[in-house]
This record gives structure tokens, C-alpha cells and sequence, in this order.
């Protein structure tokens, strides 16, 4: 879908100076099916993903405990967090409707992250409430096969802590995408600065703010796997990524609000409706911007959650109470893990260049061969772009998908088990630092390109001017990085791990290096 918004942009706002969205322009449909598809379908069936995932996480690990399977309520203690996060978001959304709603432009973004810091306070003391009442005071959590220590006992109030910091976690990571992204901050503001002196010191300015913005998130992300792993091992990471999922009806909310709104500036252009209709939704639009970044925030660091989890349950699974990475075999599988993430970004962003090249190829030859279409007397041909954006979407995602699935089958049946924990720790660490900053860069080239058309620059330096086609070039750079390489990361992260977990048994058994026959063995495996 990003082939149509490429295509849109380069033809119709560079090429032939028209508005966004401009009915005149073929591609103008495809782009606005596109904005559906990928940040409202894409973005909930991959955060759905994490969520379904986290919670059978948590119940598999709790399981195993005697203690928690004592009684239903402990048992399910992981759905119930789900539950409360539910109804708790359920009462945020008042706010923003009834209690304190949007009265002027300035008032849209600050509601929206209201939405989010409210269901984050009120949710500390709910799941507070139910660890208190649901959790025995004492319970192991120790891995299957594995006794019963001091070291292996977690608290209710341990496992609240866990919930409470992944929750915590997700709002910071949240926050920080939101300034990184956002045209009221500094950093975006820096990047349409830039655009004054052309599209190479606006593609630099936007890739130094995108490796910027993974600092913060990462360390809140480090610390809250640290403190959940010390008090509940790896059910408290598993806990940790249901916390910040927990708001996830918020935050799944503010995600769509973007398309929705980008999608009402579109039909308002195609349907001539004034300039001041198309400035209230530029101004919900730009919202919108920042408030799929922070949606795609959310993704990443729930993922990178989950597939630890996950990782966790595949080493138990394997026998193993460690991963050395000082054997050679499982460093050198780290380091390949850790080029996976590069190898599929790369795919992903060469399969958007080459739909992209097919768009800008018709819909220059419709404004060719079609007499009256830029003076607006004939329609343009919408159905053929949106056939060359949906065949190129299927035809284009078989190799990349390939990658994923194979990576973890072929190692795991060829180099045996610990070659693979090395693999998935690799794509893991990888994974994170790349989708993160790919979804911010992305995120502030569009904003910044927003701020120039709102006249941030000053007069006679919005649209149609130099700066505002420099700031164009990087919008369409940054489309495939935030729309497509960064949120398909999250997809690496989790198939690889879940892929694992599944063969596990059967990579023991039949791996190609024979368990037990140390001459046989990869690195002694």
C-alpha cells in the first residue's frame, strides 16, 4: 500500500503541483485504501498478535505452578488483567468525549495523550487490586523439571510490580515517540529547519532523530525485563508485556484515529470542500501522525516482550538453564541473528521501490495519455492502481516471508538447538533498535512536512514551495520505513521465536549434529 502513497506524493505533489489528495491524481484511492490497510488491519492483527501471544505466555508458565493452579482465580490470573485493562480503558474514553473534549486545534493532541497517561494512573491501582486478591502470597515459578527454590518464589506484590512496570514502560515509550514525532517539540521542528537547505540535509537531520529516539525506550524497555525477570523469572516477563499491553484498547484507539483522520482530509480534497475543511483535518491529521508512531511504539516494545518470553519458553523446552554465548557456534549464530532484521528491512524496502516505480510509471502515463485529466474534465484510471498496490503487496511479501519461516526451521535441523538460541537472541536485540528508529524517522519526515504546509517556516514557505518539496522527498522516504520495514520487524521478532518453540522438540531430536554423540556435535552440542 505504501507503493500508492510513493506514487501519489512523487507524480502528483513534485512532479505535477497538485494537492494531496487531489481527485486529478490516480493514485489518490490506492493511498487512501492503503492508510486502512496497513495502520488500522496491519497494526491491530499484529498487536491482537502480541496480545494472544503474552497471555498464552503467562498461562502456560502459570501452569506449571502449584500454587497458581490452586484456584481458578490465580490460574487465569493473566486473562483477568486483559479484563480489567478492558473495562479501565472502556472509562477512559469518557474523557475525551464528555468530560474534557477537544475545543480548539491545540487541545487534539494533548487529549489524545490524556487518553493515554489516564488508563495508565488508573490501571496501577487495578492491577494492584486483583494481584492482591487473586495471587497467593507465595508462589514458585520455577520452569518445568526444575525444583522449588528461594531463588524460584515470587510475591502478589512481585508480580504487581511486574505488571506496573511493563505498563509504565509502554507510557514512556509512548511519550518519547510522541516528542520525537510530534511538530510541537524541538526535533521535528530541527528536521523542517532543515528542509531550507534542501532533501539530503532533511533525509540526515530525520535519520539522526530516528537513531536518536531508540535511546530512552530501550533503557525503559532493559529495565523493566531486569526488575520482572528478578522478581517473577520469566512469568514476570510475561506479565510485564500483558501490563503494557493492558491499555491496548487506548492505545489501539489512538492508532486508528490517524488513517481515519488522514483518510476525512482526503474525501474533503476529492470532494472540493474549502480550504478550511482541509485545514481542520491537516490539523487532525498531524495528530494522527504522532499518535500511530506512538501505536507503533507500543507494538515494538510489547513484541520485543513477548518474543523473550517466548525465547525463555523455547530454551526450557530444550533442556537447557543457559546460553553461552562464548561457544563459537552460538556467538556466531548471534551475530547472524542480528543481520536478519537488516536482511528483511532490506527486502521490504526494495519490494515498496519496486511497487513504488510501477505506480509512478501509470500514473505518469495516465496524466500522458489521458486528454483533460489535469485540467480536471476526465477521471483518472483509480482501479488499475489499486490492482498494481494489492498484487505487488502478495507478490512482493513471499520472500521476506520465506526468510522468517526458514531462518529459525533450516538452523535448528542443520547447527541443532544452541545454534538457534544464538539466532533468535541476535534478531531479538537487533530487531528492537531497528523498528524503533525506523518508525520514529518515518514518523517526523510526515510531521515535519505538516508543519511546513501549516506555514511553520513562514509565509511563502509552505506548500509549493522549495522547502515543502524537500520535506515531500523525505515524507516518501520515510513511508516504507515507518508503514512497512519498522512495523514488519515486530512480525520477525515474534514468528521466529513462535516457529522455535514449536519445533523445539523435534530440532532436539533430529537435528543434523545427533544429540549424545559428542564427535558429531556442533561446538561439542
Amino acid at each position: 500500500t505504501k507503493a500508492a502513497d510513493v506514487g501519489a506524493d512523487l507524480v502528483g505533489k513534485v512532479e505535477k503541483n497538485i494537492p494531496e489528495d487531489d481527485p486529478r491524481n490516480p493514485a489518490t484511492i490506492a493511498d487512501n485504501v492503503g492508510d486502512n490497510v496497513g495502520d488500522v488491519a496491519g497494526m491491530g492483527a499484529d498487536l491482537f498478535g502480541s496480545f494472544a501471544e503474552s497471555t498464552c505466555a503467562a498461562l502456560v508458565l502459570a501452569s506449571v505452578s502449584p500454587q497458581l493452579q490452586a484456584n481458578w482465580g490465580s490460574m487465569l490470573f493473566p486473562l483477568l488483567i486483559s479484563a480489567v485493562g478492558i473495562l479501565v480503558c472502556f472509562f477512559t474514553s469518557y474523557v475525551a468525549t464528555d468530560i474534557s473534549p477537544v475545543r480548539q486545534e491545540r487541545d487534539v493532541e494533548h487529549v489524545l495523550k490524556m487518553q493515554l497517561i489516564l488508563s495508565t494512573v488508573i490501571l496501577t491501582p487495578a492491577a494492584f487490586a486483583i494481584s492482591y486478591m487473586f495471587l497467593p502470597a507465595v508462589f514458585c515459578v520455577s520452569m518445568p523439571g526444575q525444583e522449588c527454590t528461594v531463588d524460584t518464589r515470587a510475591t502478589w506484590f512481585g508480580a504487581f510490580v511486574c505488571i506496573a512496570s511493563g505498563l509504565w514502560a509502554g507510557l514512556t515509550t509512548g511519550l518519547i515517540t510522541e516528542y520525537y514525532t510530534s511538530h510541537s517539540y524541538q526535533p521535528v521542528r530541527e528536521v523542517a529547519e532543515s528542509c531550507k537547505t534542501g532533501a539530503a540535509t532533511n533525509i540526515i537531520y530525520g535519520l539522526a532523530l530516528g537513531y536518536k529516539s531508540v535511546i530512552v525506550p530501550v533503557l525503559a524497555l532493559g529495565a523493566t525485563i531486569f526488575v520482572s525477570f528478578q522478581l517473577c523469572h520469566m512469568f514476570g516477563i510475561a506479565l510485564a508485556a500483558l501490563g503494557m499491553l493492558s491499555s491496548l484498547s487506548i492505545g489501539l484507539t489512538i492508532d486508528a484515529y490517524g488513517p481515519i483522520c488522514d483518510n476525512a482530509g482526503g474525501i474533503a480534497e476529492m470532494a472540493e470542500l474549502g480550504s478550511s475543511v482541509r485545514h481542520i483535518t491537516d490539523t487532525l491529521d498531524a495528530a494522527g501522525n504522532t499518535t500511530a508512531a506512538i501505536g507503533k511504539g507500543f507494538a515494538i516494545g510489547s513484541a520485543a516482550l513477548v518474543s523473550l518470553a517466548l525465547y525463555g519458553a523455547f530454551v526450557s523446552r530444550i533442556g537447557a538453564t543457559s546460553v553461552d554465548i562464548l561457544e563459537p557456534i552460538v556467538f556466531v549464530f548471534l551475530l547472524y541473528g542480528s543481520m536478519l532484521p537488516y536482511w528483511f528491512s532490506a527486502m521490504t524496502m526494495k519490494s515498496v521501490g519496486i511497487a513504488a516505480r510501477e505506480m509512478v510509471v501509470e500514473v505518469r502515463e495516465q496524466f500522458a495519455r489521458i486528454p483533460g485529466l489535469m485540467e480536471g474534465t476526465a477521471k483518472p484510471d483509480y482501479e488499475r492502481c489499486v490492482a498494481i498496490s494489492t498484487k505487488a503487496s502478495l507478490r512482493e511479501m513471499i520472500a521476506p516471508g520465506a526468510l522468517v519461516m526458514l531462518s529459525p526451521i533450516l538452523t535448528g535441523y542443520i547447527f541443532g538447538v544452541h545454534a538457534l538460541s544464538g539466532l533468535l537472541a541476535g534478531s531479538l536485540v537487533s530487531s528492537v533498535q531497528l523498528a524503533l528508529s525506523a518508525s520514529n524517522t518515518g514518523g517526523a519526515w510526515d510531521n515535519a512536512k505538516k508543519y511546513i504546509e501549516a506555514g511553520g517556516l513562514g509565509e511563502g514557505k509552505g506548500k509549493g514551495s522549495e522547502f515543502h518539496k524537500a520535506a515531500v522527498v523525505g515524507d516518501t522516504v520515510g513511508d516504507p520505513l515507518k508503514d512497512t520495514s519498522g512495523p514488519a520487524l515486530n512480525i520477525l521478532m515474534k514468528l521466529m521465536a513462535i516457529i522455535s518453540l514449536v519445533f523445539a522438540n523435534s530440532f532436539a531430536n533430529f537435528a543434523a549434529p545427533q544429540a549424545g554423540d559428542a564427535s558429531g556435535t556442533w561446538a561439542g552440542y
